[in-house]
């Protein structure tokens, strides 16, 4: 058992007893605390009341507040990771998922020990690990990036919300201006998995990564693409 996996807290919501007393056994083997939810409005308040939590399991089709919903109000005030567990495994709905704010999605039935894999990589990637030749601040002129408090504003100091994920892929090019980066590569060093879960899935965090950035600068074009090649940023 991890002692730095004791100090993490995960909140875990699902309307199925047997689910959620399922993923609460693995993860409890992993040595997180955890806060067990079954319906979507009380997800929303226990992020507000234990801004502890590291992490959140979230399924999609939920009483009182379903999945879509949830994520959403979350977004509001929270960057908290979000992985998304749910019998809804058609591509629209995973994209959906990711776009309104979601930071990875696994479909039901599931392997908890994928789940929990899953889990311990987006902590690992929330938890502002870098190597110690990247800058802490990055500023390519539009944007601030500051990786120790992981915020990103504007030189106005409008500050843009990001998700874990959107917030290292905006990080990975930023810090390697004009390299062209593929969707392979990006999730590769963002997710830190040799096998790409999806071709969507980095497409659906660029996406709405421009979006929040136009939002706040009224720029669509910082993050560029190269077709048939990847992304890039220009210096």
């Amino acid at each position: 058992m991890s002692e730095k996996n004791e100090k993490q807290t995960l909140i875990i919501v699902d309307d199925d007893p047997e689910i959620l007393e399922l993923l609460e056994i693995y993860a409890k083997r992993e040595g997180y605390r955890t806060i067990p939810v079954t319906n979507g409005a009380q997800a929303v308040d226990k992020v507000k009341t234990h801004p502890e939590a590291s992490l959140m399991i979230l399924d999609m089709m939920l009483p009182e507040l379903d999945g879509t919903e949830v994520i959403r109000k979350i977004r509001k005030d929270s960057n908290i990771p979000i992985l998304v567990v749910s019998a809804r495994s058609a591509d629209s709905d995973k994209i959906k998922g990711l776009i309104i704010g979601a930071d990875d999605y696994v479909s039901k039935p599931f392997n908890p020990l994928e789940v929990m894999a899953r889990v311990k990589s987006l902590i690992r990637r929330a938890k502002n690990q870098i190597t110690d030749d990247h800058p802490d601040v990055v500023d390519i002129g539009s944007l601030i990036i500051n990786y120790d408090s992981h915020t990103v504003k504007t030189p106005e100091g409008k500050s843009i919300s990001l998700t874990a994920m959107e917030f290292e892929i905006l990080y990975l090019l930023a810090t390697n201006l004009n390299r062209v980066f593929s969707a392979d590569e990006i999730f590769k060093r963002v997710w830190k998995e040799d096998t790409v879960l999806s071709p969507k899935t980095v497409m659906v965090h660029v996406s709405h990564l421009r979006d929040k950035i136009e939002a706040q600068t009224g720029e669509n074009k910082i993050i560029e693409t190269v077709w048939g090649v990847g992304y890039k940023i220009s210096g």
